[in-house]
């Protein structure tokens, strides 16, 4: 590719020699200015080439425009691999990565609508309570009277001093829930400490903790628990923090309740011990806060109201609602705050999120949900000549919404900006202005660059996205008979309205409706606990850089003891993770080099090139393999050897057969889960839930990240599912899948309080005739 004209090169985004992950030498021209979508299969490269070279070295070079002390408090991000890179722009990275999970991130913090909200109450709120402040359930509230005294000294000096009143309720401090601790899950009151009372996950008789207690002189360790005194049993659950030595050692002693809040409950959950969660599933309890009744806030800004409404009624108004409320103030002297604040709300809207509410938890929306949110703060923004990028924006909108958003990026690009979308919807591609296709296939099979032209170029280049971009899945001839039904009754959670209804057995059902209809509420949270049901949901995969698809789906054990048992040795000779790991990088693969300011630098590991393991455990073998030769197959591969010969271990085989039946045979084994893209953490979790037992499946959004080629595959998977004795449920908008599906369950007729009732149950062939909003598209796809 020879060097264009000075006056082009401005004009395009020139990538040469780009290796990113499976990119393969990629050289490519992206037009600014202009929407431009990356489509191929999944694993094909599109976020290696779009987020992993374009956005992340544009990104890299803004940190590096800020001072090294400034630089020092950033993230450090690795330059890409890739030869050249011109023409970038500032990105704006707006992808499907969840909202933070914790529990004070809502709606409305995270697009700063809380903020404007919170002003406007201490302006117009009456009685009036103090600053902004005092109205944030983030902030700790203090008793005080006014906001401000001032206090003139003799000095003549003038002190002001601020009471600092914040609007977080002391009961539950601004969390909205209290906990508490389930008694008969510490101990068995029925024993004494030496007869094993506690039951407390590392308090086993013998164990310090157990000794603590049996040795402390506040109870008698050899008296049943429920024959304490009063006094024993507030020394046993609630002393005080005490010294005190045991066996010579000096110890702490504090009451159960406290040292286990301390202990267990004070740690991140994900990072206990299985069995240590499952402990604190069973021993704590939440329930509303009696004192805030759950809205988070003191009493002083639930008293000050608006209208006749606090702020905590208000933001648990449906945005659309809340937009209509605050059309009809009238307040000049707060005029453009408002103003400000409708654009945000009427952005929720016209993004079809109006059915939210400003005081929804962040971290319970779904990943495309999370992505609409974020693009709120660009849509009113005045920027140009920016480029943004987007990760499958319509991931679930259905068919309905879709098309808003598409102008939406239209819109975006219309300003003068690059917009650069990441796709598989037919829908979105056809307004692109420009197409990138990646392929041929996945992973090692794909990395190159099979089209890059207009819509119409791509329908004739016979690429495997051209090819499939006009396919349409037709009716079935005939329905499968249900075997049984679900039965949901008096269905309430969230926005569901009373909802009846029966869900088929032994078949399978789509249950479906615009995004916000109560289609996860109904699957998800109504379903009877005797159902039986295996729900895979759209919740995040966890994984670090050492996780791969053989530990998250425990393929690795039976790998493990197959080769142990060949070669008379320990199983924790082969994991990386263990016995077995390379000492320079600690089973690693790769040195990391922290230059402070500077971006770190990932380098591979000289001693084990990149292998992880140290050099004796490379002598054994199984099936003429060694351990790290074993993990870098592809699924397909390492299934086949397997599967017969010396290295035969059905265990294994049965594991891979399932990460093949998903569409995932293409994945190296060892690969590490953060290099995975959307659509293959979806089907590496879906194979993993098919190992367990269970006559029920509830999929939320499988064809998330499908490629229109794999849509098919899917649509085999779930009939063999189904014909093998398994009931199917899936919450889809997809519509090949509806109209695959023996039966159908369609909520609506809108979002939020404009939703959650059931608007038709049946076939799709009784949908397309019934006329509602589905059932319009869906008439309209087969149509086509």
């Amino acid at each position: 590719m020879g060097t264009p004209p000075a006056a082009d090169r401005h004009e395009v985004i020139r990538v040469q020699g780009a290796r990113e992950n499976n990119l393969r030498d990629v050289s490519v021209e992206i037009p600014k200015r202009r929407l431009t979508v990356f489509t191929g299969v999944s694993g094909s490269g599109k976020s290696s080439l779009v987020f992993g070279t374009v956005a992340a070295e544009s990104q890299r070079l803004i940190n590096e425009t800020y001072s090294a002390f400034v630089q020092g408090f950033m993230p450090t991000l690795a330059r890409p691999d890739v030869d050249l890179l011109e023409g970038l722009t500032t990105a704006i990275v707006v992808d499907q990565s969840r909202l933070g999970g914790d529990a004070r991130s809502t709606v409305g913090t995270v697009t700063d609508a809380n903020a404007m909200l919170r002003i406007v109450f201490s302006r117009l709120g009456d009685p009036q309570i103090g600053p902004p402040g005092a109205y944030s359930a983030n902030v700790p509230s203090v008793r005080a009277s006014g906001a401000m005294t001032v206090e003139k000294r003799a000095a003549k000096a003038t002190r002001v001093t601020y009471s600092r009143t914040g609007g977080m309720c002391p009961r539950c401090e601004g969390l909205g829930t209290v906990t508490d601790l389930a008694l008969d899950q510490l101990f068995d009151d029925t024993k004494s400490l030496d007869e094993g009372a506690l039951t407390i996950p590392g308090y086993q008789p013998g164990g310090w903790n157990h000794r603590l207690y049996a040795a402390s002189g506040f109870v008698d360790p050899a008296k049943p628990i429920r024959d304490y005194t009063e006094r024993e049993r507030q020394d046993f659950l609630h002393h005080e923090p005490v010294r005190m030595r045991i066996a010579g050692i000096t110890m702490t002693y504090e009451g159960l309740v406290e040292r286990v809040r301390g202990s267990i409950l004070g740690k991140d959950k994900e990072s206990l011990q299985p069995h240590v969660r499952a402990f604190v599933d069973r021993a704590v309890t939440y329930q509303t806060c009696p004192e805030c009744d759950g809205t988070r806030l003191a009493e002083g800004a639930r008293s000050s109201r608006i209208r006749g409404l606090n702020i905590a009624e208000v933001s648990a108004m449906q945005v659309s609602d809340l937009a209509s409320w605050l059309g009809e103030l009238d307040e000049p002297s707060v005029a453009p705050l408002l103003a400000a604040l409708r654009q945000t709300l009427d952005s929720f809207v016209e993004i079809g999120l109006g059915y939210l509410s400003l005081d929804r938890p962040s971290g319970t929306l779904s990943g495309g949900e999370a992505q609409r949110v974020k693009m709120i703060r660009q849509l009113g923004s005045s920027l140009t000549d920016v480029t943004y990028v987007f990760d499958e924006p319509t991931t679930g909108l259905h068919p309905h919404d879709i098309a808003r958003m598409n102008d939406l990026l239209v819109r975006l690009r219309d300003k003068g900006n690059t917009v650069l979308v990441v796709e598989h919807k037919p829908e979105t591609i056809a307004v692109a202005d420009h197409v990138v296709d990646l392929g041929p296939g996945a992973g090692a099979a794909g990395g190159t660059v099979c089209f890059a032209g207009t819509v119409e170029g791509l329908l004739a280049s016979g690429t495997v996205t051209g090819r499939h971009l006009g396919d349409r899945v037709g009716l079935k001839e005939s329905v499968r008979t249900p075997t049984g039904r679900i039965e949901i009754r008096g269905a309430r959670e969230h926005n569901l309205r009373d909802v009846d209804v029966d869900l088929p057995l032994g078949v399978l059902t789509v249950v479906t409706g615009v995004a916000g209809s109560g289609k996860s509420s109904l699957v998800h949270g109504c379903m009877p606990a005797e159902a039986g049901v295996i729900a895979v949901d759209q919740s995040p995969i966890r994984g670090s850089r050492r996780s791969n698809p053989a530990t998250y789906t425990g393929l690795l054990e039976p790998v493990r003891k197959a080769f142990a048992k060949a070669n008379g040795v320990k199983p924790a000779l082969f994991s990386a993770n263990s016995e077995g790991a390379c000492p320079t990088c600690n089973g690693a693969g790769v040195i990391y080099t922290d230059l402070a300011m500077m971006a770190g630098v990932s380098t591979v590991c000289e001693d084990c090139e990149g292998k992880r393991f140290q050099p004796a455990v490379l002598e054994y073998h199984l099936g003429g393999k060694d351990i790290s030769e074993v993990l870098a197959l592809p699924v397909d591969e390492a299934l086949a050897f397997f599967s017969a010969g010396e290295a035969r271990t059905p265990a294994a085989a049965t594991v891979l057969r399932r990460l093949a039946d998903v569409g995932l045979g293409y994945l190296t084994v060892g690969q590490p889960l953060t290099t995975l893209s959307g659509g293959e953490r979806q089907r590496l979790k879906l194979a993993t839930h098919m190992a367990e037992e269970g006559g029920t499946y509830v999929l939320d959004e499988p064809t998330a990240g499908l490629h229109l080629a794999d849509v098919a595959q899917l649509l085999g998977l779930l009939d063999r599912l189904v014909d093998s004795g398994t009931s199917v449920i899936v919450v889809e908008h997809h519509q090949a899948v509806v109209a695959h599906a023996d039966w159908v369950v369609d909520l609506g007729p809108g979002a939020g309080h404009d939703g959650g009732r059931v608007v038709f149950e049946g076939t799709p062939a009784e949908l397309v005739a019934a006329g509602t909003l589905t059932g319009q598209h869906l008439a309209a796809y087969l149509a086509r």
